[in-house]
């Protein structure tokens, strides 16, 4: 519900008397006895989707000129005589189907501009947001990484901006595309400095392609740019309607706080492949969801309050939804190349589950190492844990591995009784090595740098 608050200004008084009688709604009026230019003060409660009609009809009276009309969100009107109107009144059904139940225009604009400039608590709340995805990051921690995002106040600058061009409010615009770019530059800066100070003091060599979390934001897929056009659309949907804002900001903070984070970690531990792969997720992401905002607001039907301004704003969306857009699929390449990428690994995987079924020994597990470039993975060692089996069995493996994927990888065999063979590619014949119990096992680098030892409890 809504209250409107009108001061209607000398000799307005029968036009505003007028335009709410057409309108069928209750409105109390009281005369103005302040001695100032005023005639009457009026009080309109009303449903959120008349609001914009009556706004409308006043304007076009000269009340915004000469007078002012305030709206405040009432939560609770007792009186029967106001539902029955509100059920059974003869404009609300119109009204409801004009506007699909959306808040009015200059509610609209009235809430974008709250959250769109940089304000210290911006700034604040997007450093401590960061951290914690870092963090949540380096743990692992899918659910330190969720934490960080609902703290993080991203969702106001991306859909502010959309709101911005559809109501052709250049200021706006700007403000919040300039917010958009610093929340991220922010984002990044105090992710670098906070993975720079964890390298520096507790983790020097931490790898950051062992790290799922980290790994997922440096080779997403092509769903990512799907969470991307989904947050943008309920972003844009929540700031029209009732619906939490911080609730739905969540998903934008899923598609921007996490793969920031990622580049910062790249450029603290000089990992160019991580920096680059997320700063291109974290582009590709903020583009869609500025575009995906613009197109909800418009085919919602916000336009600016003047027809002669409607025109320059159609051309400015227009505009502006055509480069995103435009960017938004050239470096959604990316993404495609990384789908193909992750598709044709998936499928090495399964044709290596079935290659190593097929072996003398029973098979206890089997796991894929893969080095990491940009956008790609490309599968480097299979280590497979087995009962029983020959010496032969690594050199056996390798071999119909080549020959059925046409991918040449280092084998490791890991017995239960603790020996380990190990076929590894040659520019010649295979050669296949073999360790007995008391010769050094095989090592992978872990997450700190040092290695672990590959072996069966």
């Amino acid at each position: 519900m809504r209250l409107l608050q009108i001061v209607v200004p000398v000799g307005k008084r029968d036009g505003v008397e007028r335009v709410l009688s057409d309108n069928e709604v209750d409105y109390f009026l009281t005369d103005e006895t302040s001695g100032r230019d005023y005639a009457a003060l009026v009080f309109v409660p009303a449903g959120p989707e008349d609001v914009e009609a009556l706004v409308d009809e006043l304007r076009a009276i000269g009340i915004e000129r000469e007078g002012y009309v305030t709206v405040g969100k009432l939560e609770t009107v007792l009186s029967d005589r106001f539902e029955r109107q509100q059920h059974d009144g003869p404009t609300n059904g119109s009204a409801v189907e004009e506007t699909d139940g959306r808040i009015a225009r200059e509610e609209l604009r009235a809430r974008a501009a709250a959250v769109a400039p940089i304000t210290p608590n911006y700034v604040v709340f997007t450093v401590v947001s960061v951290i914690i995805a870092t963090a949540g990051l380096l743990m692992n921690s899918a659910a330190v990484v969720v934490g960080s995002m609902v703290i993080a106040p991203l969702i106001g600058p991306a859909i502010a901006a959309s709101v911005g061009s559809i109501l052709d409010d250049d200021d706006l615009f700007r403000t919040s595309v300039k917010a958009q770019f610093v929340g991220l530059l922010i984002a990044v800066a105090s992710a670098a400095a906070f993975a720079g100070l964890l390298r520096a003091t507790v983790m020097p060599h931490a790898d950051l392609h062992l790290v799922e979390q980290v790994a997922e934001r440096i080779n997403p897929g092509a769903l990512a740019l799907v969470v991307a056009l989904g947050a943008g659309v309920a972003g844009a949907i929540s700031l029209t309607s009732t619906t939490s804002v911080a609730l739905v900001g969540v998903a934008i903070a899923v598609a921007l706080i996490p793969p920031a984070a990622t580049v910062g970690l790249g450029i603290a531990y000089g990992d160019l492949t991580a920096a680059v792969s997320a700063g291109v997720l974290v582009l590709i992401n903020v583009l869609s969801i500025n575009v995906a905002s613009l197109g909800t607001l418009w085919f919602q039907g916000y336009r600016p309050e003047h027809w002669f301004a409607e025109q320059s704003a159609r051309r400015a969306v227009a505009r502006r939804a055509a480069l995103l857009v435009a960017a938004v699929l050239v470096l959604s390449s990316v993404l495609v190349v990384t789908t193909i990428n992750v598709s044709e690994n998936t499928e090495f995987e399964r044709t290596v589950a079935e290659i190593t079924s097929e072996t003398d020994a029973r098979v206890l597990s089997t796991d894929v190492s893969y080095r990491m470039e940009l956008f790609l993975r490309h599968p480097t060692t299979v280590t497979v844990r087995t009962v029983g089996g020959s010496t032969r069995t690594a050199a056996a493996l390798r071999e119909r591995i080549r020959t059925r994927t046409e991918q040449d990888v280092t084998v490791v065999v890991l017995r239960e009784n603790g020996e380990v063979s190990t076929a590894r590619p040659s520019r010649s014949s295979s050669t296949a090595e073999f360790a007995r119990p008391n010769s050094p096992t095989v090592t992978a680098p872990g997450l700190d740098g040092r290695h672990l030892t590959a072996g069966v409890a």
